[in-house]
């Protein structure tokens, strides 16, 4: 008796989700994550088969038969899964999820009573990378890169001279660029707001930093002058006195050579010739070679 009211119940849960719109869901998981699909269980006494197939970049069919027992995949990737046993409930598990993963599944229940039908839509959304920079006229960049959906970027404060433009890629994803012109602004701080389903975050940037930059140059090059004068200088100075050094050398008298108590008379002076005869220790005997020394 409570088998024969089990099977009613069954069917009439199974078209309450039909009715009332479930049969169709939306699935938004982020990349990286894991995704659950949902499809609604039956009796154990009445299920005959289970199936799932995705229909996206490639096709998947994955099965179960409960009077074999038996569990088939075919073209499926193996981060598809039972997330249970799929006799008792037949949910599909992706881990991790991925943009090659989004498309249309459809969980297909086999019973007793008849076959039942639930539709998937997943959707993967993608984290932007978030920068925001600027340049030396003031101009601040915020930058939502490589996101899914693309992101939404807003400036604080507000302003109506922000130029966006969208870089699309060929996964799907979209880069977002948003430009504005902060140069006759009286805020020193620039704030842009991006806002996705899978982060809300706010930068900010001081601007500011560029008349720093131009005080420290104005400052700085009085300072790089000096500097560069003092060592012209110098070197002037240096080279003048090496100058004048060559100079008073090149006056002076060549080098001489002084010998005491030697006297030498040249041949052209009328000296009575030298007798060679005379051996060469009686020349030089008066010679002294301590005495001898380098003049400059």
């Amino acid at each position: 008796m409570t088998q024969t009211w089990a099977v009613p119940a069954v069917v009439f849960l199974l078209v309450i989700h039909l009715i009332g719109g479930s049969a169709y869901r939306r699935v938004n998981v982020e990349a990286g994550h894991e995704a659950v699909l949902n499809c609604p269980s039956v009796s154990k006494l009445t299920l005959v088969m289970v199936t799932w197939k995705m229909k996206s970049s490639t096709s998947c069919f994955l099965a179960y038969r409960k009077d074999l027992n038996e569990t088939r995949m075919l073209n499926c990737s193996e981060r598809m899964m039972w997330k249970y046993s799929p006799d008792l409930d037949p949910t599909l598990c992706i881990f991790p999820v991925n943009l090659n993963d989004e498309g249309n599944y459809t969980c297909e229940i086999v019973s007793s009573e008849g076959n039942f039908l639930f539709f998937f839509s997943l959707t993967v959304i993608v984290p932007p990378t978030l920068s925001l920079t600027s340049d030396k006229n003031r101009v601040a960049v915020c930058q939502a890169t490589a996101g899914k959906p693309a992101a939404k970027i807003s400036w604080i404060p507000g302003s109506n001279y922000s130029v966006e433009k969208d870089v699309h890629h060929l996964n799907g994803t979209v880069t977002r660029i948003s430009y504005i012109n902060w140069v006759n602004s009286t805020y020193p701080n620039v704030t842009c707001l991006v806002t996705h389903p899978a982060v809300n975050q706010t930068l900010s940037l001081d601007l500011s930093y560029n008349s720093s930059e131009l005080q420290y140059l104005l400052i700085g090059l009085p300072a790089s002058l000096a500097v560069v004068c003092g060592a012209g200088v110098t070197l002037c100075l240096i080279l003048r006195c090496r100058a004048s050094r060559l100079r008073k050398k090149s006056h002076q008298s060549p080098v001489q050579t002084v010998t005491e108590n030697f006297r030498f008379t040249p041949l052209h002076l009328n000296a009575p010739v030298m007798d060679h005869s005379v051996s060469p220790e009686k020349i030089y005997q008066n010679y002294k070679p301590q005495a001898t020394f380098m003049g400059y």
